[in-house]
């Protein structure tokens, strides 16, 4: 059932979805028109809903006030006694509407402590019932300034009070592996299961914890298998953005809230943080805070589109000189950097290597115990400084302190593969994948580095099945070179040369530096005959096309 109908002008719409916004983090539900279904007419949906509500909010403006609809709901509103009235422009109102209260609105900026909202919410009280009055009397927390999340009590349908344990120990299991990492703000088990038992809707736990998302869930028993569904609400809105189900025996029970805690919260980081993403891009591009920059450089940097790629740095070095201690962005700046430099994109690449390393270390010396940082970081100085083992240290470091993390065995897959241990390589870039699934870090740049640990072994025929789809999702001058040269040792010199060309359209670098990638020299060398092969040389002791170096 619809608590409130808001009512206004099509010119004000953002200003009525800040306050539909607004009153759900306060646990009301909230209908406006952009929530009309399309196989049903307008007005037949419009007296539903306003027969429904227990209070209408109508927001009043030069617009508003020449709209017979706007002023066919009010009138309609102030008739069953349920009229809220405020005003975001000071507008005259017409009469009758003239006579009643109106709150001034003019310039809010979603401040819960101003006077104007303070009394449009104990107006909306009075009329939803004292009990309602209560709830919205204080004001909602704080949200962090960074994505925070609470994890409700997982119901028990199994019918067994004594499965209670099991539900309550997946909660503890889930908050610990989210609290693993530092990107989110996680409410401790603690407080959300004194939520167990009662009622409550998410937007009302989100208000009293101060966080922006619920996780909810579910226990199901039936023999010796248990099924457990979870699914991740947006509080702003009341908007599933994730849901899942595992299902599993329960021969060892902490074996299976491990597995599960782990699959949640792979699945939730990069979730929340491209939710964040989409939040950021809607925002306005003056005044923004660091941790907006940053949001708005994420899906940048790691395109391998050189525009982007400078793009992303610019947002960066902006969020950094906004808060110097940011090691995050300091993190995924270095890496932009490593972008530049790898691919030649720059008339002063030696300036632009040292920024990347300066900011790398930076980066290093504020990481503490975040995983995403150490790995990131450790990974940008490990192509910047050509220091494989310093690099490799960080991102072994960041695998112990969060083996849950599809970044992690992401970064470490490419370093198996550098060093020329293709098959443990390729287990930890699965891993990745079966971490994240509906991966923020596209798919193609897995196969990319699978496909190169194939070509290590000599399996060209699947690399260049890999490499083709790389290249064809992604624009990285890395995955045509490599399909250059898998393409010359297979013998296909057409599309090989084809390769090359786009390689040296998206590159100002020399391709044979690309091979040093590798740190076993046969590799390197597997790596140069098969651009030789492409250039239509023929380079002395080419490796066989079967063989398995």
């Amino acid at each position: 059932m619809t608590d409130i109908f808001l009512s206004s002008a099509r010119s004000t719409k953002a200003q009525a979805r800040q306050v539909a916004e607004a009153l759900r983090a306060l646990g009301h539900a909230v209908w406006l028109d952009d929530d009309l279904p399309a196989h049903r007419g307008y007005a037949e949906v419009i007296e539903e809903r306003l027969k429904s509500a227990k209070a209408v909010v109508v927001i009043w403006s030069a617009e508003a006030v020449k709209s017979e609809w706007v002023q066919s709901e009010a009138d309609r509103a102030r008739a069953d006694r349920k009229l809220v009235q405020l005003s975001v422009d000071g507008a005259k109102l017409p009469m009758p509407f003239d006579r009643i209260q109106c709150a001034d609105l003019t310039g809010w900026n979603g401040d819960v402590q101003a006077p104007g909202w303070r009394k449009v919410v104990a107006s909306i009280a009075d009329l939803i019932g004292a009990e309602t009055a209560a709830v919205v009397a204080d004001p909602p927390l704080a949200l962090p300034s960074k994505p925070s999340i609470a994890v409700l009590p997982f119901a028990n349908l199994s019918g067994d009070p004594e499965q209670d344990y099991f539900a309550d120990g997946m909660v503890e299991e889930v908050v610990a592996a989210l609290a693993r990492f530092k990107s989110i703000f996680v409410i401790a088990s603690g407080s959300t299961l004194s939520f167990k038992g009662h009622a409550v809707t998410p937007q009302e736990v989100a208000r009293q914890l101060g966080v922006r998302y619920v996780l909810q869930g579910s226990v199901r028993k039936a023999g010796g298998r248990v099924r457990i569904a979870v699914k991740l609400i947006d509080a702003a809105d009341g908007a599933q953005i994730w849901a899942d189900r595992f299902d599993d025996t329960l021969e060892d029970v902490f074996a299976l809230q491990d597995k599960v805690a782990l699959g949640v919260a792979s699945v939730i980081e990069p979730t929340v943080q491209a939710a964040e993403i989409r939040r950021a891009a809607k925002r306005p591009t003056e005044n923004m805070g660091s941790y907006d920059l940053y949001l708005r450089a994420l899906p940048l940097w790691f395109t391998f589109v050189r525009a982007e790629v400078f793009e992303a740095v610019d947002l960066l070095e902006r969020a950094i000189v906004l808060d110097p201690d940011f090691g995050a962005a300091m993190a995924i700046a270095a890496r932009s950097y490593a972008h530049i430099v790898s691919f030649g994109w720059s008339d002063d690449l030696e300036r632009l290597r040292r920024r990347g390393i300066e900011l790398g270390r930076r980066a290093l010396r504020f990481a503490g115990d975040d995983s995403h940082v150490l790995a990131q970081a450790g990974y940008a100085v490990l192509i910047l400084e050509r220091n494989l083992d310093a690099g490799a240290t960080y991102i072994e470091q960041a695998m112990g302190l969060n083996p849950g993390s599809a970044l992690v065995w992401y970064l470490n897959g490419i370093l198996k593969v550098r060093r020329g241990e293709p098959e443990e390589g390729v287990q930890h870039l699965e891993t990745a994948m079966r971490l994240d699934p509906l991966s923020s870090t596209p798919r193609a740049f897995l196969h990319m580095f699978i496909a190169i640990a194939r070509f290590e072994q000599g399996r060209f025929a699947e690399a260049a099945l890999l490499l083709r789809e790389t290249t064809l999702q992604v624009e990285t001058p890395y995955g045509h070179a490599m399909l250059a040269a898998v393409l010359g040792h297979l013998g296909q010199a057409d599309e090989a040369r084809q390769s090359l060309a786009r390689y040296r359209e998206r590159s100002s670098a020399p391709i044979e530096p690309v091979g040093n990638f590798f740190v076993r020299p046969e590799h390197r060398k597997l790596f140069l005959d098969g651009v030789a092969l492409a250039e239509g040389k023929t380079p002395s002791n080419v490796a066989d096309v079967n063989s398995t170096p």
